[in-house]
């Protein structure tokens, strides 16, 4: 159930903020809420992180739909006692089908926030970011007290 509840409202969030995104803004438009440091700003992604394997849409698929089979074998491995790691694993999971639905619907993942010094990115980059640290520091945690990871 807990999963369920933080896939769906990552995928609230996501979902949300693009059509907002793409309701409100022209391809390519930015507005800066902090000149020089954080604008919004619209942009088409092809590819993955930075641009990478533009228009590979199949291959980005594929690869979601098998993270999504792992992270859902892990899970139901995870223990309820290691709430970092399974909130940190449906934070991943809510972010990669957060992109998914984009890259089946358009063949592209909309981005939107852009601290003008890192790629844009948009909520779903977020989710997965905060999922992969929590489980990083998890994992840590697990092994500095000297539990089996």
């Amino acid at each position: 159930m807990q999963l369920l509840v933080i896939v769906l409202l990552v995928l609230a969030l996501d979902q949300g903020t693009k059509y907002l995104v793409v309701s409100i803004f022209t391809q390519g438009q930015s507005i800066p809420l902090i000149t020089n440091i954080f604008h919004l700003t619209y942009v088409k992604n092809p590819g993955a992180a930075f641009g990478l394997l533009a228009h590979k849409t199949s291959f980005f698929i594929g690869i979601t739909v098998l993270v999504t089979l792992v992270i859902l074998f892990i899970y139901r491995k995870v223990s309820p006692e290691q709430k970092l790691l399974r909130y940190g694993l449906a934070l991943q999971l809510g972010g990669a089908l957060g992109n998914l639905i984009d890259r089946v619907r358009t063949g592209l993942v909309v981005d939107f926030f852009d601290f003008r010094i890192w790629p844009v990115f948009n909520f779903a980059d977020v989710a997965i970011v905060v999922g992969v640290a929590l489980l990083a520091f998890e994992l840590l945690i697990d092994s500095e007290d000297g539990k089996e990871v």
